[in-house]
């Protein structure tokens, strides 16, 4: 319907409702030549006359009658509905639909979560583990979870969960025999899983920092995984050696289920964001998870590593990015 139309058969209601044309004219807020002219513009697009009028009397005709009847039910609907769409403005409450980055999923979103539930009992979340990182708007999804660096630049992202490192590690018992790589540069002399989180395409390259020196490579190995947790699996049964978050392989470090190497060598570091798209009209339940994530961003990353697997330059390195370095860090390997 058009809304030149809505307007003349809502100016019909007015009129029929008040019986005169000067108190409909007041309650819609238009003059009474207007109101007027959009009335006899909507007999004769109907080609009946609807109202009978006087200088003293409005009267419905048997038309206006039976329009007036089967429109009150559908007007009443529309204020409904739009009663309905008011409450998502003035109610904190409804469902949030998440899209999330698998590693994210399995180490800091659920304890994020689960604290944000505590705060917001009436919003209802649906998490689902994105590992097409699809479009979340063309999906229907609120908000996404993704690395820094692998957002859209339409979307409005916010930090989550602090900077976390890579470690290159691998499972002892691969080491038996053999030299342990203590540069970047011996890993090509290893088999060395693939993980290529973000599709066939991704940069599959490592990168390692000490001091002012910086090494890139590209490693081979007899593995390639589109899948964290299967590329640390892999490690474990001593396929090879991989480069995964801190956050997700530490506690095997700490077990003894993997070591370190390259240890002296600091490896990239990145983080995980928050995104949804546009600033505008941001309904009440997304805003509330803007805001606890922004809370939470100040906080330090929940993850305690295994103090043997951390060196001085590695530490200073990982808690003082510069403030460029911080966000131009694009996590290959996990995104």
């Amino acid at each position: 319907m058009r809304a030149s139309q809505f307007a003349k058969l809502t100016a019909f209601v007015a009129v029929a409702e008040h019986a005169s044309f000067t108190r409909a004219a007041t309650q819609l807020g238009i003059s009474n030549p207007s109101l007027s002219h959009a009335i006899r513009s909507l007999e004769d697009q109907l080609g009946v006359r609807l109202l009978n009028r006087t200088t003293r009397n409005v009267a419905l005709t048997e038309a206006g009658a039976e329009l007036l009847a089967h429109l009150n039910p559908a007007l009443e609907r529309f204020e409904k509905a739009l009663d309905v769409v008011n409450g998502f403005r003035a109610k904190l409450g409804g469902t949030l639909r998440v899209a999330v980055h698998p590693v994210a999923a399995g180490t800091i979103v659920p304890s994020l979560i689960a604290r944000f539930s505590a705060q917001n009992p009436d919003i209802r979340l649906e998490i689902y583990v994105d590992r097409e990182r699809g479009d979340i708007v063309g999906n229907h999804f609120d908000a996404g979870i993704q690395v820094d660096g692998g957002v859209a630049q339409d979307m409005i992202a916010v930090p989550i969960g602090g900077q976390f490192r890579f470690l290159t590690v691998v499972a002892p018992g691969y080491l038996a025999g053999k030299a342990p790589p203590s540069h970047p540069g011996d890993l090509k002399q290893h088999k060395c899983i693939e993980y290529f989180g973000t599709g066939r395409n991704a940069d599959l390259r490592w990168r390692f920092r000490k001091g002012e020196n910086q090494v890139e490579l590209e490693v081979r190995g007899s593995l390639a995984v589109n899948d964290a947790d299967l590329a640390l699996r892999a490690a474990l049964e001593g396929i090879g050696i991989v480069q995964l978050p801190e956050l997700v392989v530490a506690p095997y470090i700490a077990e003894g289920r993997l070591v370190s190497v390259v240890a002296d060598w600091c490896s990239q570091s990145t983080e995980f964001v928050l995104f949804y798209p546009g600033r505008r009209l941001v309904p009440l339940k997304l805003r509330a998870l803007i805001d606890f994530f922004r809370q939470e961003s100040k906080k330090p990353l929940r993850v305690k590593p295994d103090d043997s697997v951390r060196d001085s330059a590695c530490i200073e390195h990982h808690l003082k990015p510069s403030q460029g370095q911080a966000h131009a860090s694009t996590a290959a390997m996990v995104a």
